[in-house]
């Protein structure tokens, strides 16, 4: 699927990762501008860890709405140097963003709702099965 992202890399100016994770903090795809490939694995990985707490987070906040249905739709975090976005992608994925701070807000959450309209049907983590539990071992 990391191709499917790519389309944020190249259609919005100063994007630097993309990553698409399951809501227990797992990547399942992922595109950078890091020309480091290892690089941009690891830092994939952190920062779809880092989501899942996020994304629970912004959850129970979602839940103290009266009209909410309790579902984050969208978080965006400014820091010195750039952009975080995390918007839900379907059940139980995300679609999470680091830019640069220069990129168009605007465009880049277009471009995320886009992404997810476009192909919202493939990002979908199912949740895992459960593992047997065996003598103390887990088994598969």
């Amino acid at each position: 699927m990391d191709w499917m992202l790519k389309d944020l890399i190249n259609g919005v100016p100063q994007t630097r990762h993309v990553v698409l994770l399951s809501s227990d903090g797992l990547r399942m795809a992922q595109c950078s501008a890091e020309p480091d490939a290892t690089a941009a694995s690891d830092a994939a990985d952190r920062l779809a860890a880092a989501c899942a707490g996020l994304q629970s987070l912004s959850t129970a906040v979602a839940r103290e709405f009266p009209h909410s249905d309790g579902r984050m739709r969208l978080v965006v975090i400014e820091v010195n140097g750039g952009f975080f976005y995390l918007m839900a992608a379907g059940p139980g994925a995300y679609l999470a963003v680091l830019a640069d701070e220069g990129v168009d807000a605007g465009l880049m959450g277009m471009q995320m709702r886009d992404l997810v309209a476009r192909i919202g049907g493939h990002l979908t983590a199912p949740p895992r099965s459960g593992a047997a539990r065996t003598e103390g071992r887990v088994t598969s």
